[in-house]
């Protein structure tokens, strides 16, 4: 049992002597200085010994100091020159005994064993941490330079809505969740929703970056997801046109989307012309970077090295990738959005396009669907069809959906009807369709019953369309 010496006077005393009371877990014994029975607890444990009479008093301090051997001692007075004092005595008798001091006053002591801790600077530190849009740290917890930080999800942020276990969370970590003022217990499937805190732990400039994606309300895809877009070409399966039309459609996102850079990926090279090309399109954008695979190393490979290196937040890959889904299942361990280009161009785009299906998966990409939407600049339509009665009832989603919008100042249009789901999907133009991204969807289609009935995977086998795919937590 370690043993602390505690000396005590004036306006912060009291609440300091309750607090170490409060804190109190019987591993420590204390010993503690006072002057005034104000700042006595109405109970005293038995691990602490109590003594009043003046701390500036060098015999009476010396007396408490040769009772016991205290391993530090934590001052509270209430002038600087008592504290100077009480410091300067308890320094003659304990050479090398660790003090920890509140300064009001702008103390300058020059002893290794004496931490300062400024009153004012707690003080105005946490009066600022109560304003709204600044970040509060731990001041003094681990390395005391901010690696820990609780942060509120306001209403309208991308992170809102978002299951933990989808959230892409590199050199940083959520450990901790406040709702309605009671502790949850982390867990991948917990949703995070507006006036949540979380506790975060990581580096603090990493920490910075989350706070400030966490606080705008839109505007942020592909984050938090990354930060870099990603297309990945396989020469030897595409054809020049369609090499072609990925290269628009992706100048095109690096223009509209809040991405830092495009990331163009090419592998097997066919051709001298299809090369120059690309090189030709690429070389006069500052913030696209080409990279040239020459030695066949295979499409997983080649994502696993470049998903590290590069801060990929989307990938965007061609319909030629999607002939063998079984192939490119793996590509759903990353957990990232994919984009899967159509047949349409992406500068014809209108609408973005969500067709509803089961609650869970579509309560998760919402928010993405309204930060997409408002950086392309498009209104969003929410299919709500229903030919066969399904027993979901989805008025809740749709409340949902509408609250969102209002929240992102965004236009959206509800078609509800019972008209079958895909015949009217059919009969959209230029239009982006944002669906979750399911396991399912590379898995062969083994009965015309499951293809014919699950909205989510006959659309992603079709190839009019562009198509974002957001990662979700699936029961």
């Amino acid at each position: 049992m370690k043993k602390i010496l505690i000396i005590l006077d004036g306006i912060v005393a009291k609440k300091l002597m309750h607090r170490i009371v409060d804190a109190n877990t019987g591993e420590n014994a204390y010993d503690v200085i006072y002057m005034s029975d104000v700042i006595l607890p109405v109970q005293k444990p038995s691990n602490f010994t109590f003594y009043k009479f003046d701390p500036t008093s060098k015999t009476k301090l010396a007396m408490v100091l040769d009772k016991n051997i205290h391993t530090e001692v934590l001052i509270a007075l209430n002038s600087k020159d008592e504290m100077l004092s009480v410091i300067k005595n308890i320094r003659e008798h304990k050479q090398n005994l660790q003090m920890n001091i509140l300064d009001y006053w702008g103390i300058n002591v020059e002893d290794p064993y004496v931490n300062v801790y400024k009153g004012i600077e707690v003080l105005a530190n946490g009066m600022v941490e109560r304003l709204p849009n600044i970040p509060v740290v731990a001041q003094n917890i681990g390395l005391k330079q901010g690696e820990i930080m609780e942060i509120r999800i306001p209403f309208g942020s991308s992170y809102a809505y978002r299951y933990i276990g989808s959230i892409e969370q590199k050199k940083w970590n959520i450990f901790a969740l406040y709702r309605n003022q009671k502790l949850l217990t982390i867990k991948p499937t917990l949703v995070l929703k507006p006036n949540d805190i979380i506790l975060v732990v990581g580096k603090p400039y990493v920490l910075m970056q989350v706070y400030n994606a966490i606080g705008k309300n839109q505007g942020q895809f592909p984050m938090p997801f990354g930060h870099n877009i990603y297309l990945y070409l396989d020469l030897y399966l595409q054809d020049d046109k369609s090499v072609k039309k990925a290269i628009q459609e992706a100048k095109f996102l690096n223009q509209r989307l809040k991405n830092q850079k495009l990331i163009v990926r090419v592998t097997r090279p066919t051709s001298v012309h299809i090369m120059e090309y690309i090189k030709d399109e690429l070389r006069h954008f500052s913030s696209i970077v080409l990279r040239i695979d020459y030695g066949n190393k295979g499409f997983f490979k080649i994502l696993k090295e470049d998903f590290r290196y590069f801060d990929i937040g989307m990938i965007m890959l061609t319909q030629e990738m999607f002939k063998d889904k079984e192939g490119i299942k793996d590509i759903m361990d990353f957990k990232i959005p994919i984009f899967k280009i159509g047949k349409e161009k992406l500068k014809s785009i209108k609408s973005t396009v969500v067709l509803l299906n089961d609650t869970h998966s579509y309560e998760q990409i919402s928010p993405m669907v309204f930060d997409v939407a408002s950086q392309i600049k498009t209104k969003t339509k929410i299919f709500d069809l229903d030919p066969i009665g399904e027993e979901e009832d989805k008025t809740n989603l749709l409340d949902h959906f509408e609250n969102l919008s209002k929240i992102f100042n965004e236009k959206i249009e509800i078609i509800s009807s019972n008209e079958n789901p895909i015949r009217e999907l059919k009969k959209e133009k230029n239009m982006l369709q944002i669906l979750p991204l399911k396991a399912e969807m590379f898995k062969k289609r083994f009965s015309l019953k499951i293809f014919y009935t699950n909205t989510d995977f006959i659309s992603f086998d079709m190839n009019k369309y562009n198509q974002l795919l957001i990662p979700v937590v699936e029961d």
